[in-house]
């Protein structure tokens, strides 16, 4: 539809926090602030390469939004549980994005998690622009390609790929097609490979956004 709107922006970085690909939904619950503020429902999430992740203008993964919750929607939602971080767990257990919740005098919680310090206690600056939109988008139709990021058409690229931080709207025909059709048709959807960065975990300390 012509109101489905396609936003891009390039991974700095690719643990599996940000979005988080596991457990058959792919959430982006971190991070990104005003794209979980403006997309909802049928729009795409593109994100592509860094110079840091050694794959500059490379597709990483996509998303279309099939949901859009609260933090505390997601927080308290059993079917969202899998998400929580379990700093002891799994890998991916351990970089759940399942992080937010506010009481009932309107206070944030931030779970121990790759967004806190390393004593469970609150990361203030994650904190704040984590919370800057209380939206975590998921998707049941992503396409999440992590260590085996592909290549995309050259002559797509310009149109495809932010430069810089921030985000782009990817508006030409074409690129749209290639996204939102054409991968769906060549891939199967879902996880297809581990993160860029899955071999460690590590707290995330903000500063460096």
């Amino acid at each position: 539809s012509l109101l489905m709107k396609l936003f891009s922006y390039i991974l700095a970085r690719d643990f599996g926090f940000a979005p988080n690909p596991f457990y058959s939904i792919c959430s982006l619950a971190t991070c990104k602030p005003i794209i979980r503020k403006k997309a909802q429902i049928g729009d795409w999430i593109i994100g592509t390469g860094s110079k840091q992740l050694n794959c500059e203008n490379k597709l990483i993964y996509i998303m279309e939004i099939t949901d859009k919750v609260t933090f505390n929607q997601y927080w308290s939602n059993p079917k969202y549980n899998c998400k929580k971080p379990i700093i002891n767990g799994s890998l991916k257990q351990m970089y759940g994005d399942n992080i937010y919740f506010k009481n009932e005098n309107d206070i944030w919680s931030q779970a121990k998690s790759h967004h806190s310090l390393e004593d469970g206690s609150i990361n203030k600056y994650n904190l704040r622009r984590d919370t800057q939109t209380e939206n975590v988008l998921l998707s049941s139709n992503y396409f999440y390609f992590g260590n085996k990021y592909i290549d995309l058409p050259k002559n797509l690229i310009s149109y495809i790929c932010k430069k810089g931080p921030g985000f782009r709207y990817v508006t030409e025909d074409e690129a749209i097609k290639y996204i939102t059709k054409k991968i769906p048709e060549i891939y199967s959807k879902g996880m297809l490979s581990d993160p860029i960065q899955f071999e460690d975990f590590k707290f995330h300390d903000g500063k460096r956004s």
